[in-house]
């Protein structure tokens, strides 16, 4: 008993979102349509309830549950991404769901289910565990991408999204069964332990078929198909869940699988990341350029960051791993301003998604503008915005490790995803003004004034911010 709530105690932020989740299913189906305001905010109290927990728990590492569950300071920092992804995205959804005519108690709880399986992705310590939270996650997801059943891009995107899900699934479950095979364990450092060193052809195979089923959940090219689709047809406060809180959970466990299960073998898995990042870079450079709708446009911009993320991991090591954690921070906090700004563009009660509609903003509305052009050159990587220290940290990392053509590569392609960027920055600046956008709701003021501030005032007090990072990445050695 004494061991059971030791154990419990380490996974106190999932036990809060399961248990709320029950209770919320219960009032939902008790008081009807009556209760859809009420559980929006009791979900986003459990949300704010888990953070707290992580950040003012303890901060012992330890492996439960006979090693399926690892609770360590890399754990603490991407559930507390994942968690601030979750919230932000459901305090943003209010207004957007409520004028679409769809908001349901059963969104909010769809939220909590998938982010509950995000954070027991998050500290899967066995291949099992791994796939279980990958599968409560995904299947919430499913159904969130075609919420707005009446639509029928929401309901493209939620088909397309589950065929394509249903096939990752397949190559990651057929991948950690040769992973077991051949290692005859399930547990991250029972295969490392395992392979030591010794590569088979059986456990390379694996190692691809996993990093494939990842590499899907990440958006990394060229497991990317499904994302332009998909950001574009979801509800927009779902595309924003999509682009921030997913991606902490995918980016987080692909660390931990990689560098805690086959350490032994960097020069194999070394190669698969490499060309997963060119190819993400080079891809969401180029493809965004022609892009009229702007959640397209952030579709292919994810994808570009994912690839810059993978330098990181490429380079390997503390200071690789550090460099990915700060890079995924700094793009959570980018890409929730951003897409406050895009649930802001509403014209006459109706949400419009195509740049041009922002054309003239900074004559309408200054200060949206400048908050959104904010965003725009921090992901661009304009010093001395954030989104520049986040590609100098992993392109840093990728010189130390001596990988100077990755290096070089992203350079490249961050050049040339700048135009597109800039783009946006000259049509709310330069161009004639459209109909001017109905008042954002206070929230999405709210968010995107505080993502800009943080975008700018970063450079200021960077010490804690990594010093948080490098302690994170530390604990997963």
């Amino acid at each position: 008993m004494a061991s059971l709530s030791v154990a419990l105690a380490h996974c106190l932020p999932e036990l809060i979102l399961a248990v709320g989740v029950l209770v919320l299913v219960l009032l939902g189906a008790i008081r009807g349509k009556a209760s859809d305001g009420l559980v929006t905010e009791i979900a986003a109290g459990l949300l704010g309830a888990a953070i707290v927990v992580i950040l003012l728990g303890g901060k012992t590492n330890a492996i439960v549950f006979d090693g399926a569950f690892v609770n360590d300071g890399f754990g603490r920092f991407m559930k507390v991404l994942t968690l601030a992804g979750s919230l932000v995205t459901l305090v943003m959804s209010r207004d957007f769901l409520a004028v679409e005519k769809i908001d349901k108690f059963e969104f909010p709880i769809l939220i909590l289910l998938s982010t509950l399986g995000m954070l027991m992705l998050i500290s899967a310590a066995g291949l099992i565990a791994l796939y279980l939270g990958l599968e409560l996650m995904s299947l919430a997801l499913y159904v969130l991408a075609a919420f707005h059943r009446d639509n029928i891009r929401a309901s493209e995107a939620g088909l397309k999204y589950f065929v394509l899900g249903a096939l990752s699934s397949g190559m990651l479950l057929y991948g950690a069964s040769l992973l077991y095979g051949f290692a005859g364990t399930v547990s991250f450092a029972g295969i490392a332990e395992t392979i030591n060193g010794r590569a088979s052809l059986g456990v390379v195979f694996g190692l691809v078929f996993l990093m494939a089923g990842l590499a899907f959940k990440m958006s990394a090219v060229p497991f990317h198909m499904w994302t332009p689709d998909v950001y574009e047809g979801a509800p927009t406060p779902v595309t924003a869940f999509f682009a921030t809180a997913v991606k902490m959970a995918a980016v987080a466990i692909t660390l931990r699988v990689i560098l805690t299960a086959f350490p032994a073998i960097a020069p194999q898995w070394r190669q698969i990341v490499i060309f997963l990042s060119i190819l993400s870079m080079a891809l969401g450079a180029f493809a965004a350029i022609g892009q009229a709708n702007i959640k397209r446009l952030m579709a292919y911009s994810a994808i570009g960051h994912v690839g810059f993320a993978l330098v990181g991991l490429a380079a390997g090591g503390e200071a690789g791993v550090a460099s990915v954690l700060a890079y995924m921070a700094i793009y959570l906090v980018m890409t929730l301003g951003t897409f406050a700004g895009i649930l802001s563009m509403q014209v006459k009660g109706a949400g419009v998604e195509n740049i041009s509609d922002l054309s003239g903003l900074a004559r309408t509305d200054g200060v949206m503008a400048f908050f959104l052009a904010t965003m725009m050159f921090s992901l661009a990587g304009i010093p001395p915005l954030a989104g520049f220290f986040a590609k100098w940290y992993v392109f840093n990392a990728a010189i130390q490790a001596q990988l100077y053509p990755l290096a070089v590569i992203g350079v490249l392609s961050s050049a040339v995803a700048a135009f597109y960027y800039l783009r946006i920055v000259k049509i709310m600046y330069f161009d004639e003004p459209a109909p001017a956008f109905d008042r954002p709701a206070p929230a999405l003021r709210i968010v995107l004034a505080v993502s800009g501030i943080l975008v700018v005032f970063l450079f200021a007090y960077p010490g804690l911010f990594i010093d948080a990072t490098m302690a994170a990445a530390k604990s997963l050695f």
